[in-house]
Formats: structure tokens, C-alpha cells, sequence
């Protein structure tokens, strides 16, 4: 495993998909004529589809339900979304070491990848369809030291995979929240991540060498 591959969540850590997710699930509500209530959702983001369709859909319709909210997505949410403040600055950060930025997400992989394409974000790789301890595939297969989520679940995640959690508070999870799941750090935004990952590096080297992190993850923590 190497400290300079970094894994990133999608949804309210790299992109604030909200505004397009709300226009989706109203397009979905009106289409449906179940009465969703889109700010709840959007209110929510993290878990896989299935997981909030549950709250408006008996469970032997979820499969069909999450195909035909699917069909609407590109129409309705890429646009709308917007990119979270830091994030295409996070991304160039890990390249400006040598590293490489990919991006593991509950959220079906095409559509991540319209969003990333969309927003002009352009990560080394894409891994869809993963949530919480799931995440933990993708981050070892491509030897990712550092995973950076909202959510606990991706507090988890990382922590499944061995790598060290970086947490930011722009999702529905407080710092409070993040640091009980057990973030080794936790950051207002990926705006301050630029100078957490060069003083990372930097007591990493200095400290430790390239292959032993586990000093760094005691005692470096915001």
C-alpha cells in the first residue's frame, strides 16, 4: 500500500450533488406519483439508491424503482450539480506529489463518471457501486493509503482497507460524528486538504520512510 494514492467519496465530498439529485427525485416523484420529499433525500446522501428508495417504496418494487429513477438521472442531476470548493484543487495536490486520485463511491459508476466529466474532474480512476466496508476492495486493489469521505460509512471504509480516514464535515455527518466512527482526521472542507496532505508527506518522510504509516496515523490528526 502507498501513501500517495489517495481514494475520494463522490457525493458531498467532491461534488455537492444536492441541487441535481433534487431535481431527479421530483422528476421521479411527479413520474411515479408517490409524494418524495426530494429535500429530505437530498438531506441524506451517502448510502447506496436502494437505501433511501426504501423510505418510499415497498421492498418487492426497490429493484424496479432504482432502474427507472436511473432512467431519469442524466436528465435531471448532472447539470445542476456543482463541484465542492477544494475538490479539483485535492486532486491536482495528490498529482503535484506523484500520486494518483481515485474516486470510490456508493453512486452507480457511469453516472459518476458524467458528473466528474461534467464538473472537468479528472481522477485516475472511477470504482462504482461500493459502499462503507465495501469501499475496502477498490481502496486496496489500488494500494490507496489515504481515503478521503463525508460519511461514516466511509470512516469505515477506510478503516476496512487499512488506510487512513480523512473526513470532511460538507456532508450529513458532523466532526463529532466522523471522529466516533474513528476519522484519523477531520477537515472543515477539501479547501485546507492541500496543506494537511504536504504536511503529511512531509513528517511521512521525515519520520517513517514510504512503507510505515502507522506512527503518522497516532500522532498526525487534525
Amino acid at each position: 500500500m502507498t501513501s500517495l494514492t489517495v481514494g475520494f467519496d463522490l457525493d458531498m465530498t467532491l461534488i455537492d450533488s444536492r441541487p441535481g439529485i433534487k431535481a431527479a427525485y421530483q422528476a421521479f416523484s411527479a413520474e411515479t406519483g408517490v409524494a418524495i420529499d426530494a429535500d429530505l433525500a437530498v438531506s441524506r446522501l451517502g448510502p447506496p439508491l436502494h437505501h433511501e428508495l426504501a423510505h418510499w417504496f415497498p421492498e418487492e418494487e426497490i429493484a424496479e424503482r432504482v432502474v427507472q429513477y436511473r432512467a431519469l438521472y442524466a436528465t435531471y442531476a448532472i447539470t445542476p450539480t456543482l463541484a465542492m470548493p477544494g475538490a479539483r484543487d485535492a486532486i491536482q495536490a495528490v498529482r503535484d506529489a506523484g500520486g494518483r486520485a481515485i474516486v470510490v463511491t456508493a453512486k452507480n459508476g457511469p453516472h459518476a463518471e458524467l458528473h466528474l466529466s461534467h464538473l472537468g474532474i479528472d481522477p485516475d480512476a472511477v470504482i462504482g457501486g461500493l459502499w462503507a466496508e465495501g469501499k475496502a476492495e477498490a481502496l486496496r486493489e489500488h494500494g490507496a493509503g489515504v481515503y478521503v469521505g463525508d460519511h461514516t460509512g466511509d470512516v469505515r471504509g477506510a478503516a476496512a482497507a487499512g488506510a487512513l480516514s480523512v473526513a470532511v464535515t460538507t456532508g450529513p455527518c458532523d466532526a463529532e460524528e466522523l471522529r466516533a466512527a474513528g476519522a484519523d482526521v477531520v477537515l472543515p472542507d477539501l479547501t485546507g486538504f492541500r496543506t494537511w496532505w504536504d504536511g503529511y508527506r512531509t513528517a511521512f518522510r521525515a519520520e517513517h520512510g514510504a512503507e510505515n504509516r502507522s506512527v503518522l496515523e497516532k500522532s498526525y490528526r487534525v
